[in-house]
């Protein structure tokens, strides 16, 4: 395909991607689903059908900005406090899901070899902490829950993608014990220094960047100035990527100023959905030269009875891991205070559902091996795709009901700590203006006015958090109305200024940047709530 036939392949799966969000959300189907099908449906089309994403091409473009934006908006706070079950977590567990998974392979599918066996198990092994983070969030489960699989979600793409980079040079090239010792030396190693020299280099440089628009540049870079490199050394792009996204998410609050923080989360809000959106069509797209392939290679119904083999052994593995992990750290004083409990420990083993990185892991399996086709990769991307699609829709649709049935839920303790965190901000700033006033830094007028707004917000707020569960719904209930009203007094206002820059009263300068602020006050940025 030529350029120009890229651009646009690119362009319909985006729009592929818009459609299929508009369409979940509105029948409430799982995105997954709908992403996938219409994939498949684009497949139908000859000129899209003859598309060819290679696995350079997902590793270099997908998994970068994927796992940078994991690392940079991990809570180090939470995480050092949960450390140990964490790295438990994510590297016991990643490398004992991998190795059976290889396992059960290598038994259904032996003329497939370990080596590729193990690749397949690596792809599979790390969890999608998005999917079940949103779940458990909404359900109000305590935070340890969401810390411990946000941590191990953060750590195992870094063990799996090594141990998948070690798998695919085996595939190629038989390694021995030895070799494999320094190769993961090298990789570990090499991919955690480079990543903290880029970290470095980067929050130096930053601190003496005060354009807006060049700090967002550097930020959308970074993943592949840590990646990419990394990965041409024969270091790990992944841990580079991990150690740059951690250092600087622990700082970026003080490396950005507040408006370049607002816009950044939002344009990587977008670009993250938007990859692992594409992720899933770029699936269905090649679902049906997968299947192709598969006819050729494979015996499609046997293959469809491994693929489920597979998805039944991670679920199982996992929970049954899970499950294990008590009674021996039982016997650790120093590790009973952070373990989970048997509650917390069964919603964190059907919590593991597979997303985006296993896809874009198992789409970046070699097409050739030195020069010879791979004929197996199509069977191990099917395999994967139907780990990916039955742990989303079955374990995602599923989690609410086992989380109620554990007693995890508690929607209101999540809310009642946004509120106890405003209360406490709105009185630091009374108390501001309380010092200004007093040092003659303010006039009596403005601190009334100033004092008067935050103190009704105070009030607001405090009566918010004296209120039962009922009290506070129906509180929230009349807070949903006045912002309607405010609503439409803020679109009078808008519509105003729009009179006024039709009319040529003012300027497109003035006009853009009131509009501005009034975005800006419209996300929070005033002192009403």
């Amino acid at each position: 395909m030529r350029v120009e036939e890229y651009v646009i392949a690119t362009l319909v799966v985006v729009v592929a991607v818009i459609v299929g969000k508009v369409v979940s959300g509105r029948i409430r189907v799982p995105g997954a689903v709908v992403l996938v099908m219409l994939g498949m449906l684009l497949g139908v089309v000859p000129w899209m059908h003859s598309l060819s994403i290679t696995p350079e091409i997902i590793l270099l473009v997908f998994l970068p900005p994927l796992i940078y934006n994991a690392a940079f908006f991990s809570s180090p706070k939470d995480m050092r406090d949960l450390m140990r079950p964490i790295i438990v977590l994510s590297v016991g567990m990643t490398l004992a899901t991998a190795f059976g998974l290889a396992s059960v392979v290598h038994l259904l599918l032996p003329e497939t070899g370990w080596p590729a066996a193990i690749a397949l198990g690596a792809a599979i092994a790390p969890t999608d902490a998005v999917a079940a983070s949103a779940i458990l969030k909404r359900a109000g489960t305590p935070r340890r829950v969401l810390t411990i699989l946000e941590g191990e979600s953060l750590i195992n793409d870094g063990v799996a993608l090594t141990l998948f980079g070690l798998a695919v040079t085996a595939m190629a090239h038989p390694l021995t014990p030895g070799d494999a010792a320094l190769e993961l030396g090298k990789v570990v190693v090499g991919g955690l220094t480079y990543g903290a020299l880029v970290a470095v280099v980067v929050a130096w440089a930053r601190g003496r960047i005060r354009d807006a628009s060049s700090q967002l540049m550097v930020s959308l870079v970074i993943p592949f100035v840590a990646y990419i490199p990394a990965e041409m050394a024969g270091f790990s792009g992944v841990l580079a990527a991990v150690v740059a996204g951690f250092y600087l998410g622990t700082r970026g609050e003080g490396l950005l100023p507040p408006r370049v923080r607002a816009s950044g989360q939002t344009i990587w809000g977008t670009l993250v959905t938007l990859l692992e959106a594409m992720l899933f069509v770029l699936l269905g797209l090649q679902l049906d030269a997968v299947v192709t392939s598969v006819r050729e290679s494979f015996d499609f119904l046997y293959l469809v009875s491994v693929a489920l083999a597979v998805t039944a052994t991670v679920i199982v593995l996992r929970v049954l891991l899970m499950l294990l992990i008590g009674p021996p750290r039982r016997l650790v004083p120093r590790l009973r205070a952070d373990l989970p409990s048997l509650r917390e420990r069964v919603a964190i083993g059907w919590s593991g559902m597979r997303g985006a990185v296993s896809l874009a892991i198992a789409l970046s399996l070699p097409a050739t091996l030195d020069g010879d086709p791979f004929t197996d990769r199509g069977g191990l991307i099917f395999v994967a795709g139907v780990v990916v699609m039955v742990t989303l829709v079955g374990q995602g649709a599923t989690l609410p009901w086992l989380l109620r049935r554990l007693g995890l839920t508690d929607a209101g303790t999540r809310r009642r700590e946004y509120l106890r965190a405003e209360y406490e901000m709105d009185c630091a700033a009374v108390r501001k203006v309380d010092e200004l006033l007093t040092a003659g830094d303010m006039e009596d007028e403005t601190a009334d006015v100033v004092r008067e707004r935050y103190s009704r917000r105070i009030g607001r707020l405090q009566k918010l958090l004296d209120a039962e569960e009922g009290d506070l719904d129906r509180i929230k209930r009349d807070a949903r109305d006045r912002g309607a009203m405010l609503g439409q007094i803020d679109q009078a206002r808008r519509d105003a200024l729009m009179a006024l820059y039709r009319s040529g009263e003012i300027d497109h300068d003035v006009f853009t940047g009131i509009g501005k602020e009034l975005d800006l006050r419209g996300k929070g940025g005033g002192l009403e709530p």
